[in-house]
């Protein structure tokens, strides 16, 4: 049971990462576009909102079953890095500069240094 409990927690960081990412960059292309109605932002709150209870009951199981807070923030960060590029390549259909790919490999690097070292 505690290892369910820990593949929960993890999901539910993973899963409200995402969410939150997901409504930042839906509300970020909506209004940069022309005639952004400001209006549009209230699904994108919901979201938003549901991704950080997600991600509160996340930190909180994990931290529970885990003990160490460091691990929970590294599946954070490591969540964002693997979630983040793929949502904006998807839906901005923009590819990264060399300088902003080695920054998201050292983060990467990083963050598996921190769950394994």
């Amino acid at each position: 049971m505690n290892l369910v409990l820990k593949i929960v927690a993890l999901a539910a960081i993973f899963l409200g990462e995402a969410l939150s990412i997901l409504a930042e960059l839906l509300a970020s292309r909506q209004l940069g576009k022309a005639g952004g109605d400001p209006a549009m932002l209230l699904p994108m709150v919901l979201l938003i909102s549901f991704g950080g209870i997600l991600l509160i009951f996340g930190y909180a199981l994990g931290y529970m079953h885990l003990k160490n807070i460091w691990i929970v923030v590294a599946i954070s960060v490591g969540a964002i890095l693997v979630v983040e590029p793929i949502l904006v390549l998807l839906l901005f259909r923009d590819v990264p500069t060399a300088g902003s790919l080695i920054g998201l490999m050292l983060g990467a690097l990083g963050t598996l240094a921190a769950i394994f070292l």
